[in-house]
């Protein structure tokens, strides 16, 4: 008797580039994922200097990568070589997210957007598409506070407020949405607080080795959600004050897990879950 052969699939493989690159916990993310769904394939970190990315990125269209993550500081860099973009990386100006089609061409996307929406709306316990309203107040201007910007104004929150100590990069930003984004001073975000639903930092401010944000939230309404986007520590400064004020809030963690989802579901073919077991396994590693 005959028998066929048959062709054993190619192991997927995927990856997150940086420099620097070893405290990336995107590794044990996916690690988890793939193991939960008894898939074969692999997800590594890999240190690519400056230099070296756009060699780097050329190799991928070799097919070699099913695509991967961009952390610090290539996104604005993969940016600019991606074959074809997303429209969310193109309204943000930056990727964090690449997936290699079987012609060899590397699309950019950017989930950081859709990562921190979805922490959000659980932290206040919405349903996965429920629409916000409210005014946000954004601290910072560099390109996660231009994702935090677009996820905000894409559930529905009516006005983004974006405070930075130099003005000019929240006018940068402020392009985005001219009509629904607007520039302020760092000195003014006390007085717009009593007005805000969500405040959200994405600063380095209170990130461990970092000067502490220092910001009286107490003016804030009741109903106001603070969000953190630094997961080191894990409950910063300023989630700290914003619990023993009763309000609800949204680490950074939270916002790593689920930007993570859309970019193993392209790689892998399986939409992952942010469950429990997953966070207590990242945080694991936070503590060691």
């Amino acid at each position: 008797m005959r028998h066929e052969e048959v062709e054993t699939p190619a192991v997927k493989r995927a990856f997150v580039v940086g420099h620097p690159i070893a405290h990336s916990r995107s590794p044990v993310i996916h690690g988890h994922w793939l193991a939960e769904h008894g898939i074969e394939g692999s997800y590594e970190r890999i240190d690519v200097a400056p230099a070296d990315f756009p060699a780097f990125f050329a190799g991928l269209r070799e097919g070699r990568h099913a695509g991967g993550n961009v952390t610090i500081p290539h996104k604005e860099a993969a940016f600019r070589l991606a074959d074809d973009l997303s429209e969310t990386a193109r309204r943000i100006g930056a990727v964090n997210t690449l997936v290699v089609s079987e012609d060899g061409r590397v699309r950019g996307d950017n989930t950081d957007a859709a990562g921190f929406i979805a922490n959000l709306r659980e932290s206040k316990g919405l349903a996965p598409d429920a629409p916000l309203s409210g005014q946000a107040v954004v601290l910072g201007a560099g390109g996660t506070a231009r994702a935090v910007a677009v996820a905000l104004l894409d559930a529905g929150i009516g006005t983004v407020l974006v405070a930075n100590r130099n003005l000019e990069r929240g006018r940068e930003l402020a392009a985005i949405d001219p009509a629904r984004i607007r520039p302020i001073g760092w000195d003014g975000i006390g007085a717009l607080l009593p007005e805000t639903t969500y405040l959200v930092n994405t600063t380095p401010l209170g990130m461990t080795g970092q000067a502490p944000l220092d910001l009286d939230i107490a003016p804030l309404p009741g109903e106001a959600v603070v969000a953190d986007v630094v997961y080191a520590p894990l409950e910063t400064a300023l989630l700290a004050r914003a619990r023993a004020l009763g309000l609800r809030t949204a680490d950074g963690l939270g916002m790593l897990l689920h930007q993570a989802v859309p970019g193993f579901e392209a790689w892998f073919g399986v939409r992952p879950a942010v469950t429990d077991a997953l966070r207590r396994a990242v945080l694991a590693t936070l503590r060691s």
